[in-house]
């Protein structure tokens, strides 16, 4: 299969997350997944888009990137930003930890991330930014004869 590759980089704003799940989806298209495994990345994309909206910028204006990478059947999304940083990566990592409770926000954004995607790993600085690595691999269809 050949390679291909994806950027997009554009302001934290809510309306982009549909966006950027969308464009996501679009690229992978090549790879003829299933209606799940679709599904699977675009929750994977919008959760971590919105990672960068509400917590790294927490309402201020700042970039948001994505870059998608397919090889060998394989999907490899990262997403950035330059936001504040995750303080504690192995506490925020941990299923209902927010640091908003009183935005009812549920803490399960990075345990959805991990529960769709088949590998997933997050590199923080505090004052500097996040990065966010997900994969997911995507099996040929099988004919049956």
């Amino acid at each position: 299969m050949t390679r291909n590759y994806l950027k997009l980089q554009f302001y934290s704003l809510p309306v982009n997350q549909a966006f950027a799940r969308d464009a996501v989806a679009a690229f992978c298209l090549e790879l003829n997944p299933s209606l799940s495994a679709l599904s699977d990345v675009k929750t994977a994309v919008s959760e971590a888009v919105t990672n960068c909206t509400v917590h790294a910028y927490k309402g201020n204006l700042g970039l948001v990137t994505v870059e998608c990478e397919i090889e060998d059947r394989q999907l490899h999304i990262k997403v950035s930003d330059t936001g504040r940083g995750i303080p504690d990566i192995n506490k925020a990592v941990q299923p209902f930890y927010t640091t908003l409770p009183s935005d009812e926000r549920s803490g399960m954004g990075f345990t959805i991330m991990q529960t769709f995607m088949d590998e997933f790993t997050v590199n923080s600085v505090p004052g500097e930014g996040t990065v966010v690595y997900m994969s997911k691999s995507f099996e040929a269809e099988v004919e049956n004869a």
